[in-house]
C-alpha cells in the first residue's frame, strides 16, 4: 500500500514538472510575440561602432563635474565632463583623461560626440571596440547643440552605426544607451522615451528626445539606439539635484544632428536661421489677459531694431502661433523652427494681434554670435504719486537711460520705488523698466496713471517690464 502510495505521488510530481514545463514555454512564447526588449542582440551589433574618447590638455587648475572648488550647483541641467581633471604632472603635462563617448557614422573615420567633451583639447584620442586607439582631428563643432564631428585615419574599413529616424519615434519606446560611465567602457543601459521636443534653458536651438536611460558621466556623447539598433539621438545631458542620474536623461535628434553634420563637413561649423525676437511662453494668466481661449504660441517680449522680425512689422506683444508651416504650441518649438531654416529664405509666420489672426511673409536672417548680457543698473529714487500699483515711476530720461544702459529707441518708464501692493508682490523693483501695462504702450507718467485707473479687477492683467536689458512679459490681478 505504501509503495503503491509512493507511485501515485511520484506520478503526481512529474505531472505538475511537466505542467511548469508547458508554462514556461509558453510564456517564453508569449514574451517573443509581445516584442520584449532584445538589448544582448543590440548590444552585440552596435558596440562595435561605439568609441571611447579621452583628451590630453594642460589643465589651468584642477576640475571637477561640479561648480569650482568641487562645490555642488543644484538643480541645474547639467552637461557630464566625466571624472574631475587631474593636477598637472611634475613635466607640466596633464594624463590622458576618459571623457566620454562616440560612434562611427562613416567607415572612412568620421565620429560623432559632444561639444563640450573635446572643446579645449589639445590633442584627442578615439579608443576603438578593439582597443587600438587613433589620434583625432577635430573637423568642426557646435556649440549651441553641444556637437563635435571628428575625423580619424584607419587602413581598413571602419565599423559604423545606422541611422534612424528621430521624427518616428515616440513616447513609451524603448531605447538603450552604449558609453563609458566612469570609465567603465562598452556599458549598455536601458529605459524608455518619455517626452519629445523638450526645449532646455541652455539649449533652445534643440529639440531634445527625454528618457529615462540611465545617463552618467562618461556617457556624453554616446549613442541613444532604439530596439532596431538604430541610432536615434546623441546622449548629452541629464537633470540632477545631486549630481547623479535622477531619471531625466536628455538627447540630441539624430535628424538635427545630421542636418549639422552637413554644415560641420563643409566649413566648420553651423550657420542658423535668425528671427529677431525675444520670446516667451504664454500661460494661462497671460492668455487671459490677451483674449485667448487657451495657452499657445510664442509671445513677443521683445524685437530686435533692424532684425527679421522688425523688418516684417511684428511688435511686442505679438503671439506667434505658426511658422513655416509648423504650428507654435509653446515658445520652445519656435527657436529650433527657425534655426533650420536657411538665412535669406521667406517664410510665412502666422501671429495674433488683439485678438486677431495675421499672416506676414518674413525674410529669415542669419544668427549672430552670442553677446553677454547687460548689467542690470538702477535709477535713484525720486518722489512720484502713488497708484494702486503701489509703485512709483519716472520717465526715461538721457540720465536713466545712461545708467541703465538702454538703447534709444526703448520707450517706457523707469520704476523708482516700490511699495506694498501688486508691484511687490509680483517682484518688481528699483531700475526696472515698465513700457506695455494692459495690452498699453506706457510713455508718460500721465498714461501710466490713465492706464492704472483703469485696470480691471479679479482677471489676468500683463504688463511688460525689461530688467538688465532683458525684457518679459509678468501677469498679476487686482483683487476688489
Amino acid at each position: 500500500m505504501t509503495r503503491v502510495f509512493f507511485l501515485f505521488k511520484k506520478s503526481l510530481c512529474n505531472v505538475g514538472f511537466s505542467l511548469l514545463l508547458f508554462y514556461l514555454t509558453v510564456v517564453n512564447a508569449s514574451a517573443r510575440d509581445l516584442g520584449l526588449p532584445d538589448f544582448a542582440t543590440l548590444f552585440e551589433q552596435a558596440s562595435p561602432a561605439v568609441v571611447n574618447i579621452s583628451t590630453l590638455t594642460t589643465p589651468k587648475a584642477r576640475q571637477s563635474i561640479y561648480g569650482p572648488g568641487g562645490d555642488e550647483i543644484p538643480e541645474i541641467f547639467r552637461r557630464y565632463f566625466g571624472i574631475p581633471l587631474p593636477d598637472e604632472t611634475p613635466s607640466g603635462r596633464a594624463q590622458p583623461l576618459s571623457l566620454g563617448s562616440g560612434f562611427i557614422i562613416s567607415s572612412d573615420g568620421y565620429i560623432l560626440t559632444n561639444n563640450h567633451v573635446v572643446e579645449g583639447a589639445d590633442q584627442i584620442i578615439v579608443r576603438l571596440s578593439d582597443r587600438s586607439e587613433r589620434s583625432a582631428e577635430l573637423v568642426g563643432a557646435d556649440k549651441r547643440s553641444d556637437l563635435a564631428l571628428l575625423k580619424i585615419q584607419s587602413d581598413r574599413s571602419l565599423p559604423v552605426v545606422r541611422l534612424g529616424d528621430s521624427e518616428s519615434v515616440k513616447p513609451g519606446q524603448w531605447v538603450a544607451a552604449i558609453g563609458s560611465p566612469f570609465n567603465f567602457e562598452y556599458s549598455i543601459t536601458k529605459g524608455i522615451v518619455s517626452a519629445l521636443n523638450r526645449s532646455l534653458p541652455s539649449d533652445s536651438y534643440v529639440p531634445f528626445i527625454q528618457s529615462d536611460v540611465p545617463i552618467n558621466p562618461g556617457n556624453s556623447g554616446g549613442p541613444l539606439f532604439n530596439m532596431n539598433g538604430e541610432v536615434i539621438g546623441i546622449n548629452s545631458q541629464i537633470f540632477t539635484r545631486s549630481g547623479g542620474f535622477m531619471g531625466l536623461s536628455f538627447a540630441i535628434p539624430v535628424d538635427h544632428v545630421m542636418w549639422a553634420v552637413d554644415q560641420l563637413k563643409a566649413k566648420g561649423h553651423v550657420t542658423r536661421g535668425w528671427l529677431g525676437v525675444a520670446i516667451q511662453d504664454v500661460d494661462r494668466d497671460l492668455a487671459e489677459s490677451f483674449g485667448l481661449e487657451k495657452p499657445m504660441g510664442a509671445l513677443i517680449s521683445q524685437v530686435v531694431p533692424g532684425g527679421p522680425a522688425d523688418k516684417a512689422k511684428l511688435h511686442p506683444g505679438d503671439i506667434i502661433v505658426r511658422f513655416h508651416e509648423r504650428i507654435i504650441n509653446s515658445s520652445g518649438v519656435l527657436p529650433m523652427s527657425v534655426g533650420v531654416i536657411n538665412p535669406g529664405e521667406k517664410v510665412k509666420l502666422e501671429y495674433i494681434r488683439n485678438g486677431k489672426r495675421k499672416t506676414v511673409d518674413v525674410e529669415v536672417g542669419q544668427l549672430p554670435d552670442e553677446n553677454s548680457a547687460a548689467s542690470e543698473h538702477r535709477g535713484n529714487q525720486i518722489p512720484s504719486d502713488k497708484n494702486p500699483l503701489g509703485v512709483q515711476v519716472a520717465e526715461l530720461d538721457e540720465n536713466y537711460r545712461s545708467k541703465l544702459r538702454l538703447a534709444k529707441d526703448i520707450q517706457g518708464l523707469v520704476v523708482i520705488g516700490v511699495n506694498r501692493g501688486a508691484g511687490r508682490s509680483i517682484g518688481l523693483r528699483q531700475g526696472d523698466v515698465i513700457t506695455d501695462l494692459n495690452n498699453s504702450n506706457v510713455t508718460t507718467v500721465a498714461e501710466f496713471k490713465k492706464v492704472v485707473t483703469r485696470l480691471p479687477r479679479n482677471r489676468s492683467i500683463s504688463m511688460r517690464v525689461i530688467r538688465g536689458g532683458n525684457p518679459g512679459y509678468i501677469t498679476f490681478r487686482l483683487q476688489e
